[in-house]
């Protein structure tokens, strides 16, 4: 079944398709269709939806719900999304999966609605405390909203950690149509869950091991799960970097863009090529080793002040990687990016 929707609304269907059960969060824009949304098809459906007081709260009620070993979600953007840190990192370091989507606003501060990719730093490197990570997915079309949310949902229980599905202002407020279906969604067993089965009554959810050789006992098992998710889970897109004598690369919008910009000048005999990341943690630094001909040039654009280029300079350290980045709320135009693009010829 086709059907016309916002990137916010995607994220909704690609969750009650993947199997979702509960759905804890509270409104903020440019987010809030997605608990608009939750609230209209889950409680329809019979399942659980529950604005929360806050966004302290509904992360909180994310791990109960996790513990229990229900398929649970919520969503955020920025400053709702700061609140939520502490909660993801109890949610990583009880070994509890999640979904969080965070449609990212203009900050610092209150900022503004505007589309943004400033919250990078804040997701993609943890913005709680402790040495955790989280799976971060980055869609760049509203098929891909409700795709990568079904997708998010299996990675979350395969290695019960948080997920999160990281977008933009314009990524979520788009409309484009998506083709919903049944579709073979993978789950888990959770010998693991607390319920009120007999079965559970020796399970233990918890992050606190007050031995100190037990705590690092603990926190290397995570970090043995996040080297196997490293090495299993990153993924990118190359396109026409084969002969390219300069690559350009971005995520979101951002990547739509630089797809328009790369067949434009190619018509004119301008040698460059685009990658995506689909995963921004883990950061697929092999794949862009790979599909980086040797002495191209790179030019890495983002909304934001320069976070992703970061990643993008660790991975490729014998290129010469360049940065453009456009903030506040502001999109670059295709003939901006040519621009950039041209520069980094002359």
């Amino acid at each position: 079944m086709k059907k016309l929707v916002k990137g916010n609304e995607a994220v909704v269907i690609g969750a009650l398709v993947a199997g979702c059960d509960a759905y804890f969060g509270y409104p903020i824009t440019p987010a809030s269709e997605i608990a608009h949304k939750a609230a209209e098809y889950f409680l329809k459906l019979g399942k659980i939806f529950v604005q929360a007081e806050c966004e302290v709260g509904s992360i909180n009620m994310v791990y109960g719900a996790a513990s229990s070993g229900l398929r649970v979600m919520t969503a955020s953007s920025g400053p709702g999304i700061s609140l939520k840190q502490e909660g993801v990192s109890y949610l990583a370091g009880a070994n509890l999966p999640a979904v969080i989507v965070d449609v990212m606003r203009v900050g610092p501060g209150l900022g503004n609605i505007g589309p943004e990719q400033a919250d990078y730093n804040q997701v993609v490197k943890g913005g709680g405390h402790g040495s955790y990570k989280a799976i971060v997915l980055a869609p760049n079309s509203v098929a891909e909203m409700y795709s990568l949310t079904i997708r998010a949902f299996e990675l979350a229980d395969q290695y019960r950690t948080p997920v999160y599905v990281l977008a933009d202002a314009t990524i979520g407020q788009m409309m484009e149509p998506i083709d919903v279906q049944e579709r073979d969604v993978k789950h888990y067993d959770k010998p693991w869950k607390v319920d009120i089965s007999p079965e559970s009554n020796e399970n233990l959810i918890t992050s606190i091991y007050l031995d100190f050789d037990d705590m690092e006992a603990h926190i290397r098992r995570l970090d043995a799960k996040y080297h196997e998710i490293a090495q299993k889970e990153a993924q990118a897109e190359a396109y026409r970097t084969d002969d390219a004598e300069i690559v350009v690369t971005g995520f979101g919008i951002v990547s739509r863009l630089l797809h328009t910009v790369v067949d434009s000048l190619r018509e004119e005999g301008v040698k460059v090529g685009l990658i995506r990341p689909v995963t921004l943690w883990p950061f697929p630094a092999e794949y862009y080793a790979q599909h980086t001909p040797e002495n191209a040039k790179v030019l890495a654009v983002e909304l934001s002040a320069g976070q992703f280029v970061d990643d993008v300079q660790l991975a490729l350290r014998k290129h010469d990687v360049q940065y453009y980045g456009r903030v506040g709320g502001n999109v670059p135009s295709l003939n901006e990016i040519r621009e950039q693009i041209l520069k980094c010829v002359r």
